[in-house]
């Protein structure tokens, strides 16, 4: 990891308080801490911020950030924290917040508060791909462990269909490797977060995670799974 602080970056850590798969799943212990403490102690660690901080609604996870090294220099609005507000208007109301009350930053990295395999080291990796010309985000994916052109879908009748039946034949390494968004960062310039400009776009460069570092966290089953792979590969580490 390049030792050189940067400037001019801040990260922000969306974390509402109205998890409802997951009841309080942003502050929940997971494996020793907080959640959230997971994704602040990595932010921190890869030196790229100027400051990290966390954007919620809920006083009691503004709290748990703040122990855990974050700030929460605002509330985030009522308006801004229910089920169907997306990433990109959380992340430009910090950024005009900053902007009217301090210095607005030159670029700003989402940090998923779920997202304790997030890695300091790719952090840096996304501030580095950022900085190519013409590029507005950078974000992490990682690849599709099946191919996606053989997928099968459930019929009414109970039966199955292929999404693309002419690949029946096709074998699986002549099928284009596929890739998802890792949900873990998403490095944008700040113009382009306050425009509202669309991530997956070419205009977005990938940095690409094992799958083995990226598990969703949405439902009490994939609690479970992340905690298991989590206390698996810290075992593997401390071999």
């Amino acid at each position: 990891m390049n030792d050189t602080s940067v400037t001019g970056c801040i990260a922000v850590i969306p974390a509402r308080g109205g998890s409802k798969r997951i009841p309080r799943k942003n502050i929940k212990d997971f494996c020793g801490k907080p959640m959230i403490a997971w994704s602040i102690e990595a932010a921190i660690a890869s030196r790229c911020f100027d400051r990290v901080i966390v954007s919620t609604d809920d006083d009691e996870i503004a709290a748990v950030a703040r122990d855990w090294g974050a700030e929460t220099p605002f509330i985030r609005p009522a308006a801004l924290s229910d089920d169907y507000t997306g990433t990109i208007p959380v992340i430009a109301h910090a950024i005009e917040w900053l902007g009217e009350h301090d210095q607005a930053p030159l670029a700003v990295c989402c940090l998923y508060a779920t997202a304790p395999f997030v890695q300091p080291d790719d952090l840096q990796l996304g501030w580095q791909a950022l900085q190519s010309v013409g590029v507005a985000y950078a974000f992490s994916v990682t690849s599709y462990a099946f191919p996606i052109q053989r997928a099968l879908r459930l019929t009414a009748e109970g039966r199955v269909a292929m999404f693309q039946p002419e690949h029946f034949t096709t074998r699986s390494q002549d099928l284009e490797e596929a890739w998802h968004d890792a949900g873990q960062f998403y490095w944008g310039r700040a113009e382009a977060w306050l425009q509202g400009k669309p991530i997956f776009t070419d205009d977005a460069v990938p940095v690409k995670l094992p799958r083995h570092w990226v598990q969703d966290i949405d439902t009490p089953e994939d609690w479970e799974r992340a905690r298991w792979l989590f206390n698996v590969l810290r075992y593997k580490e401390a071999l």
